[in-house]
């Protein structure tokens, strides 16, 4: 019988008679960032009442069971600049100060990127005013936080599924170099700091080679990338295994390092078969579509366990080649998910409900290592 589970939900207590009196010894409670200290950073992406610490038990989870975080929205462009040369850095400061004070690696999302923008920079049609933003935005930003901030999504989403790339306001206004520019200008403000490309759907045949491209055009221009962010909004099937291991491999051919961010596994069908994460996606919703509204039936929990499951175990066959793995978020009430791509349906994508209470796919994590 496995007492696995015993030891992650309770402390246990052990005591110990001597010849004259008795001594307490009390065990470390396994988390995910103990057991898997050895293998990579174990994350979390954290909204701005997370920064805050205004929910003592959500806090309390997030500095015991991860050693890596990632701000949700707080550090996109339409938040840091909301208007042209105005910075707003007060929560940004929070979050920095936050990953310090429990020592955690800090990751900053995300320098350039064509969604959530400030609106004054959707309207830039000239191409000198649009470099001379990203030369004041990269720099301010990236300096503002040097040796404090460990890596940085310099350039997120700039390809389609097919591999080719985004019609985004800074592929009108630049051309391709606003790829290598950006690089280069995070590189300048920030030396040491590692510099990754994040997107979804990496793990598509097309889109993989479409990065594989952008990633070595990049460096042949003089750009500096040290990784490759691998989003994860996955399904219960899909992306196969295999697809996932083929695209860690051929990342870490291009000689850097390969993060899995924005981890989540949505149990509920998507519209049309609508793959990624499309946030300018939305669609009416239905019963069919909200399947699950109060709780998630067992046996989608089992299988949600064993996906997560087979998932790490792959994780862990790569860890040498695996710098970071990160959840986009850590409970189900928080994920985006519930209303994407329809709004106000429950998904239960996370190792935690929305109580805050682990799922069985926590533990089946935890089992993983325990096992060994």
């Amino acid at each position: 019988m496995k007492l696995v589970k015993l030891n992650v939900m309770l402390v246990a207590v052990v005591l110990m008679a001597s010849c004259n009196n008795k001594k307490e010894e009390v065990l470390e409670t396994p988390s995910l960032k103990s057991v898997f200290k050895d293998d990579f950073y174990i994350g979390a992406a954290i909204n701005a009442d997370q920064i805050e610490a205004k929910n003592t038990q959500e806090d309390s989870i997030i500095v015991s069971e991860f050693n890596s975080i990632t701000a949700e929205n707080i550090m996109k462009s339409m938040f840091v600049q909301p208007e042209k040369g105005k910075y707003e850095f007060g929560l940004t400061d929070k979050f920095v100060a936050y990953g310090e004070k429990h020592n955690m690696f800090i990751h900053g999302h995300t320098l350039i990127w064509h969604s959530q923008l400030a609106p004054w920079m959707e309207k830039i049609t000239d191409s000198t005013e649009m470099k001379a933003f990203m030369q004041d935005h990269i720099n301010t930003v990236v300096t503002k936080y040097k040796g404090r901030i460990d890596s940085w999504d310099v350039v997120n989403e700039a390809l389609n599924d097919d591999g080719t790339l985004r019609e985004s306001v800074f592929l009108k206004t630049l051309g391709e170099d606003y790829l290598t520019d950006a690089f280069k200008l995070a590189a300048k403000a920030d030396p040491n700091v590692d510099l990754y490309y994040n997107d979804y759907n990496l793990c598509l045949p097309a889109k993989r080679d479409g990065a594989i491209r952008l990633v070595k055009k990049i460096k042949e221009n003089g750009g500096k990338v040290d990784g490759i962010g691998m989003q994860g909004h996955w399904k219960l099937t899909t992306p196969t295994l295999e697809e996932i291991e083929k695209s860690i491999l051929a990342y870490s051919e291009l000689g850097i390092k390969v993060a899995i961010t924005e981890l989540d596994i949505t149990v509920l069908k998507n519209p049309w078969e609508v793959q990624g994460a499309d946030v300018n996606q939305s669609f009416e919703g239905s019963a069919e579509m909200n399947p699950y509204p109060e709780s998630l039936p067992d046996s989608i929990q089992d299988q949600l366990a064993k996906r997560y499951e087979s998932i790490f175990k792959l994780f862990l066959k790569h860890k040498d080649k695996i710098s970071r793995v990160t959840f986009w978020g850590f409970n189900d009430g928080q994920s985006w998910l519930n209303d994407w791509p329809i709004k106000g349906r429950t998904n239960y994508p996370l190792l935690f409900d929305d109580k805050l209470q682990p799922k069985k796919a926590y533990f089946g994590l935890i089992e993983i290592k325990e096992a060994k």
